[in-house]
């Protein structure tokens, strides 16, 4: 049985084939794989290969970086097969735009949201999908949301995802304040880091299909 939403999701830390099978049958729209060795998410070199090589033609595979050497990431979209490069740390607008130049991978930015004045300044980075994430200093994963009422008039050309302590239950909370274009889980739906709790990620996506409508 497969399941369709309509909030798009993205399901991030994916370590290992059987995760990622089970997102894309629950349909997920991409899969991320956590290039940052100091994250529990991490994944291996090969195992990445293995997973962008099995669910290429299934979804999109994301990578997530955090400050990492161009040459790094040009390395592991190849290596991996990625269609979506997912820069999460302190990478600057000219570093984006190299990075699509450089792989021909569609471009997410994360930025860390603590105020107002960070969800404006998204506006610099013209990539192909903003993500906004919980800040506080901590790279992904801290199972912390953030005030999604800070986007809640947000508008821009620039599509965007929303994580930062995404779970089941709150994630339709999310989309009814937020109308993203995406949701990205990570710890949200883990037995452990870089494990996922298949019964979660069901009820997930289940509660993602949500669709906001205009005065909800």
């Amino acid at each position: 049985m497969s399941y369709a939403c309509v909030v798009k999701v993205k399901v991030c830390g994916i370590t290992n084939l059987e995760d990622a099978g089970e997102a894309v049958r629950l349909g997920a729209w991409a899969i991320g794989l956590v290039h940052h060795k100091a994250s529990p998410r991490s994944v291996r070199f090969g195992m990445a290969a293995e997973i962008g090589s099995a669910f290429r033609r299934d979804c999109e595979i994301v990578g997530v970086f955090v400050n990492p050497a161009l040459e790094r990431v040009v390395e592991a979209v190849e290596n991996a097969n990625l269609s979506m490069v997912q820069l999460s740390g302190d990478e600057g607008p000219s570093f984006c735009t190299e990075v699509a130049r450089r792989t021909g991978a569609k471009v997410i930015k994360a930025i860390h949201v603590s105020s107002a004045a960070d969800i404006h300044r998204a506006e610099a980075f013209r990539t192909d999908f903003h993500l906004f994430d919980t800040g506080g200093g901590q790279w992904g994963g801290s199972g912390r949301t953030f005030d999604w009422d800070l986007l809640a008039d947000h508008h821009s050309a620039v599509p965007f995802l929303v994580a930062g302590g995404l779970n089941p239950e709150n994630v339709t909370e999310a989309i009814r304040v937020t109308r993203p274009d995406a949701v990205d889980v990570a710890s949200g739906v883990e037995l452990k880091p870089g494990v996922k709790d298949f019964g979660r990620m069901a009820t997930f996506f289940r509660a993602a299909r949500y669709t906001p409508v205009a005065g909800a």
